[in-house]
């Protein structure tokens, strides 16, 4: 009689398991993570293409906030120890539109960083996704080091922290 019990619960258990994992499948779980790191990806992917193209403004708009804020400074600064002063707002309006402070820093920039060792030569990895936070893993073909993209949820969309990724400063 005691056996019978404890059978009955246990099969009683194992029917109530089975229908609850029929009730809630892991494939939409794992279908919602993958569609997140598909996110991830392209944004970090738009951000080097529009690189490649020279595309300023829409290179600026999948940027973080904090690399953003940390450009407008290092190109204010740079702008005042010239002699041009520019407000903040001055030299945030140029990027959005692609102005020539933008033309000069982001033609500088790729002398000195070709989008293409990122797309073409390089492997990507996704790394961890948090709610707001997410991290690529890329490793250069001729590179023994990983470089660790770290992308920030703002606004709805990821952006990319250039800053953030390979700033000296950290």
């Amino acid at each position: 009689m005691k056996k019978t019990l404890i059978l009955r619960l246990f099969v009683s258990l194992a029917l109530t398991g089975l229908l609850l994992a029929a009730a809630f499948p892991a494939g939409p779980l794992a279908a919602e993570k993958d569609a997140g790191a598909g996110a991830v990806l392209d944004a970090a992917e738009t951000v080097f293409q529009n690189m490649q193209k020279r595309d300023y403004p829409a290179l600026w708009t999948g940027l973080s906030a904090k690399t953003r804020q940390s450009i407008v400074a290092s190109v204010q600064k740079a702008e005042s120890k010239s002699g041009r002063n520019h407000s903040e707002a001055e030299v945030r309006k140029d990027f959005e539109t692609g102005g020539p402070l933008a033309r000069e820093y982001w033609d500088a920039y790729l002398v000195q960083f070709d989008p293409k060792t990122v797309l073409d030569e390089s492997r990507w990895t996704m790394g961890e996704i948090k709610k707001d936070r997410a991290e690529i893993i890329l490793r250069y073909k001729k590179s023994e080091h990983d470089a660790v993209l770290q992308l920030f949820r703002e606004g709805g969309a990821w952006r990319l922290g250039l800053d953030e990724t390979f700033s000296t400063r950290q």
